[in-house]
């Protein structure tokens, strides 16, 4: 049998969505998307930042900015609504859009605790539920289409930081992922999950800048993830590459989760 990379790693022609796509990790996965062909709509709160993200990336290729709050069931539906508008069939769900929160856990808040839970771990349940008559639209078992979660290391060990909310998301994230795969397999749909470690983000901000040489220095490769790091793995597992990988958690992150630099 003959195979060619291209056979196996181009994503030309597909359609995805990529929530939290403005920026962070949502936009690094986006702009990968959009460069190899994809057309790729983006989600984001804050209107301004997703229009200005779109139209950036569009200098690429083709991606539509949708400006929602998916955490609330209105903003969820109006979404849905949109993009059943726009197209009959979806090939690539990436479920990116999340938040932190951090505090001590004697003053662990109840609205900060119910807010990431609600956007990280229920929002990403219930938007692929609702598009899943699209993900599964002229997919099968031979050629799948794809959902990414995007969750965490910190869903693999447990942080040295106050983010007990998040490190829970991101924990069950990873076991949705699997659940999901098992069930939505049959309706050719596989379902996967990337744990990054350290990326340049928002969410990352404060601790990079306050930590950044330690964080590096502890990681096993001496460096914090770069885009070309996570373009090259949702490149993978939205390409026919992947199409037999189902229900798998990906750490990335140079190997920080399996413990600090030992030199």
């Amino acid at each position: 049998m003959s195979v060619k990379i291209s056979d196996l790693f181009s994503v030309a022609g597909k359609t995805a969505i990529v929530t939290g796509g403005s920026r962070g990790i949502g936009r690094m996965i986006a702009e990968a998307f959009v460069s190899n062909g994809v057309k790729t709509y983006i989600t984001a709160r804050k209107a301004e930042a997703c229009e200005q993200a779109a139209a950036e990336m569009n200098e690429l290729g083709e991606c539509i900015a949708i400006p929602v709050d998916l955490s609330t069931t209105e903003g969820r539906e109006n979404f849905v609504a949109e993009i059943k508008s726009r197209e009959s069939k979806l090939d690539i769900l990436v479920n990116n859009a999340g938040a932190a929160w951090g505090a001590a856990f004697e003053e662990y808040p109840e609205s900060g605790y119910d807010k990431v839970m609600d956007i990280n771990v229920k929002a990403v349940f219930l938007l692929t539920r609702d598009l899943l008559p699209l993900l599964t639209k002229e997919a099968s078992q031979e050629a799948p289409n794809r959902v990414i979660n995007i969750g965490s290391i910190d869903g693999l060990r447990v942080s040295s930081t106050d983010n007990f909310a998040y490190g829970a998301s991101k924990a069950a994230i990873h076991f949705l992922t699997k659940n999901l795969a098992l069930r939505l397999g049959p309706k050719g749909l596989t379902v996967n999950a990337i744990a990054p470690g350290p990326f340049q983000s928002q969410m990352m901000d404060y601790m990079l800048t306050k930590f950044g040489d330690k964080i590096a220095a502890e990681n096993p490769l001496g460096r914090i993830g770069s885009p070309r790091d996570m373009a090259a793995l949702a490149l993978y597992l939205a390409s026919n590459a992947a199409s037999y990988v189902n229900g798998q958690v990906i750490a990335l992150d140079g190997g920080r989760h399996l413990g600090a630099r030992v030199d």
